[in-house]
């Protein structure tokens, strides 16, 4: 798969993810049958930054830290677009990750 083909299918599960709820970088490259491309994952959401369509904000690490934030404009922008879809967040941090966890695998039936 080129890597224009898997941003394409990154920007396609992203946009799946339900307001309020976020998913991880691995979470998707699992779900995308390359398990160990989760830095690639971000690759593709920062290179999104111009299409509104794609939720890259949804998408934290595997520990729930807003680790791409600082490919937002503004030092907080991700950060306070998930809080205005209710996703709490303390430095940096969002609390009851694994409540607002949405796996691609459980969600769009690929167990």
């Amino acid at each position: 798969m080129s890597a224009t083909g898997f941003f394409e299918k990154v920007y396609e599960i992203a946009r799946l993810i339900p307001v309020g709820r976020v998913t991880s970088y691995g979470a998707i490259a699992k779900f995308l049958g390359t398990p160990k491309s989760a830095r690639m994952v971000g690759w593709a959401l920062n290179a999104s930054k111009n299409d509104n369509t794609v939720p890259a904000h949804r998408v934290v690490n595997k520990k729930g830290l807003l680790s791409g934030k600082i490919h937002f404009q503004g030092t907080n922008l991700m950060q306070q677009l998930l809080e205005n879809e209710n996703v709490k967040i303390v430095n940096n941090q969002i609390i009851d990750f694994d409540k607002v966890f949405w796996d691609p695998f459980i969600e769009l039936g690929k167990q």
